[in-house]
């Protein structure tokens, strides 16, 4: 049997150093198995401040030094989540519930996040013109200062990964608030960074819940906040952070939906939606949500049913967060069946044999929803898939363009032609034609539209080097010999 290892007291990290200063705190609890596996402080505004002080005086020197200099810090960075890679596999499966492959893919992300930032440089190049004889115009990009980055607990170690690397490579100095219920891969990202090279106080820790993200919005020496979590949280946070004049994208929640259309691979069609449904318990926000069946597709639903019940909770299938997402996404099976929906795959009153305390959800497959439904709606964040009818591919659309979210879509069909339509006309950030997860990989930049995201730009990759920088104009002229005109 498997045993999960209890973990030193998490404490904040501030200037280069793990501080406790004696908060209330409250436990951390392992999805996998329901048992408490350390503590961490429920933290003050004070602590922001001393926080954000601390990255306010480290900003001078760390934007002073060149590119070069702090890419290499990254690249010895990279080089140790590669080294700990079991041990940062295991934080993220003991805190959030994953599979062990699962929670190592996260570790990989990070590394590709990582290869990404150390290649900023290279794409970031200043612009200079001679605009007139004698005159030149410059346009250079510099940090903005002290940023902060509030994350959730669905992926502890990747989504950090989002924004930590570039905005510290592009010169700023950063506060991290982590979610609360899976802080242990944060903690461990600082020792690493620390090790890397990394100066004291360019990355600050703080733990705790509403006060610290709270204090974040409101602290005037913060610059720029980036937040991924719920759509509900993520509107309070972009509302309350811009109402302070900062720069804010803000990522929230999603209802993906995947159109399957008659003429789909029946094999890769099924294994792809039921690992989409089910891949990290259905608690990513590219998860497959709401099958639309386009016309005769119950070839592909049985196909799907018979790869549901390959999935084994325990064994391919992590837990869900805590107690109440379980009890969350089971109500919502049982109000979508009070209503006439039809259970194809129950995952239900769902236990692991040895770790009965743990929080699982089996996979569960939901036939006959219709659009009126909570499950055809509403995020439910775990293993569950709603299958909607559709007559054609117009009905498909206006079912897909009928969520209020944005995130993704996708399409399995062998058309050209059906795909090219649905990549045109789904309102969703990102697409996939074949491909359940259509998550972009770097240096293609992560983010949705409508309700699944606030703000202008993206948080990954270059669209996220916008974020982070603001531009400096320089005209210089040093030729006075030069024929002077309008423009000089």
């Amino acid at each position: 049997m498997e045993t999960i290892t209890k973990q030193p007291q998490v404490k904040n990290y501030i200037d280069g150093q793990f501080d406790r200063n004696g908060q209330n705190s409250m436990d951390i609890i392992s999805p996998l198995d329901g048992t408490v596996i350390s503590t961490l402080p429920l933290s003050t505004g004070q602590d922001v401040d001393k926080a954000v002080k601390a990255a306010k005086k480290a900003f001078p020197a760390w934007s002073s030094m060149t590119f070069k200099e702090r890419v290499q810090i990254f690249f010895r960075y990279r080089s140790l989540l590669e080294k700990n890679m079991d041990e940062l596999t295991n934080l993220v499966r003991i805190e959030n519930g994953k599979t062990y492959g699962e929670a190592k893919a996260e570790v990989e992300k990070s590394m590709e996040l990582c290869e990404f930032a150390v290649s900023i440089p290279q794409i970031i190049v200043n612009e200079v013109q001679e605009v007139s004889k004698g005159v030149e115009c410059r346009i250079e990009r510099k940090p903005l200062g002290v940023v902060a980055s509030i994350t959730p607990f669905n992926f502890p170690n990747m989504v950090p990964h989002w924004t930590v690397p570039n905005a510290l490579v592009l010169g700023n100095t950063m506060v991290m608030k982590p979610s609360e219920l899976v802080p242990l891969s944060t903690v461990r990202m600082a020792e690493l960074l620390k090790e890397a090279g990394l100066p004291d106080g360019v990355f600050n820790i703080i733990n705790g819940g509403k006060e610290v993200v709270e204090s974040i919005c409101d602290h005037p020496d913060i610059e720029a906040v980036s937040f991924v979590g719920s759509t509900k949280v993520a509107k309070i946070v972009y509302k309350r952070a811009t109402s302070n004049l900062k720069r804010c994208v803000a990522l929230g929640g999603a209802k993906n939906h995947l159109l399957v259309f008659p003429d789909a691979n029946p094999e890769m069609t099924a294994s792809n939606v039921v690992a989409s449904m089910v891949g990290c318990a259905g608690q990513r926000c590219m998860a497959a949500s709401v099958m639309v069946g386009v016309d005769k597709v119950q070839h592909i639903i049985d196909k799907m049913v018979i790869e549901a019940k390959n999935i084994v909770p325990g064994e391919n299938l992590g837990s869900v967060i805590s107690a109440e997402a379980k009890k969350r996404i089971e109500a919502y099976i049982s109000e979508a069946e009070a209503d006439g929906a039809t259970i194809l795959v129950d995952g239900r009153n769902t236990a692991v044999k040895g770790k009965e305390g743990g929080y699982y959800v089996g996979p569960t497959i939901i036939d006959h929803v219709t659009t009126d439904m909570s499950v055809a709606r509403e995020e439910i964040f775990g293993p569950v898939i709603s299958i909607v009818r559709a007559k054609d591919l117009d009905e498909a659309i206006e079912i897909e363009n009928g969520s209020n979210y944005g995130n993704a879509a996708a399409v399995f069909t062998q058309s050209g032609g059906l795909a090219k339509q649905v990549m045109e006309r789904a309102s969703a950030g990102m697409i996939g034609v074949n491909i359940g997860v259509p998550v972009p990989r770097e240096p293609f930049s992560f983010g949705g539209w409508n309700e699944s995201k606030f703000g202008v730009g993206d948080i990954t990759g270059r669209s996220s080097i916008e974020f982070w920088t603001q531009n400096k104009k320089t005209t210089v002229k040093w030729n006075p010999e030069a024929r002077t005109n309008w423009m000089s």
